[in-house]
């Protein structure tokens, strides 16, 4: 089955940004229960490269898959999860990473590096992390894991930020968010 990735973001209206989010379909993991636990010898690097027992994952469509099973309970541990087995995986850093951000009316959608689209907002929450000299932003994506905007992301976003003139401050779907590691 082909593969269609979402348009660019630069050109989708806000409504046509949360027509795509609400056309993914994701499996039900919450309301999975499964009894086996394993190791799934999986790691997502710092730069969001999946690899399985030391070898990069190279097929994007496994990747994907791989993302919507992706939990990450309140120890902070990532999951994979299916209806019959619970697999740890290592994450470096942020389970995504955003590669892409564009500001629409009253949000702010970001892509991330599976072709994801998310909006930042109340259920999506952007947090600052590190410290004035290696800042670090982090975009709540779903069930615990994030996305850590990659530099170019950043910027966009640090853009949007002086662009309304609001100090270190951006606003999207009603929720401010600072920029600024606190």
């Amino acid at each position: 089955m082909p593969y269609d990735p979402p348009p660019y973001l630069a050109e989708l209206s806000l409504a046509e940004i949360a027509e795509q989010v609400a056309q993914r379909k994701l499996p039900p993991v919450e309301s999975w229960d499964p009894q086996q636990v394993t190791d799934s010898f999986m790691r997502i690097a710092a730069d969001g490269t999946w690899y399985h027992q030391g070898e990069p994952i190279r097929r994007e469509a496994m990747v994907r898959a791989f993302a919507g099973l992706l939990t990450r309970d309140e120890s902070g541990q990532h999951w994979l999860v299916t209806p019959f087995e619970k697999s740890s995986i290592e994450v470096e850093d942020a389970a995504f990473v955003a590669v892409d951000v564009a500001r629409r009316d009253t949000g702010l959608a970001f892509r991330l590096n599976t072709d994801e689209i998310v909006i930042a907002g109340p259920d999506n929450r952007l947090r600052a992390a590190g410290d004035d000299e290696t800042p670090a932003l982090y975009l709540h994506v779903r069930r615990g894991c994030e996305a850590r905007l990659n530099r170019s992301t950043y910027q966009q976003l640090a853009e949007v930020a002086l662009e309304a003139g609001d100090g270190w401050t951006v606003t999207s779907q009603g929720e401010a968010f600072s920029l600024l590691p606190q």
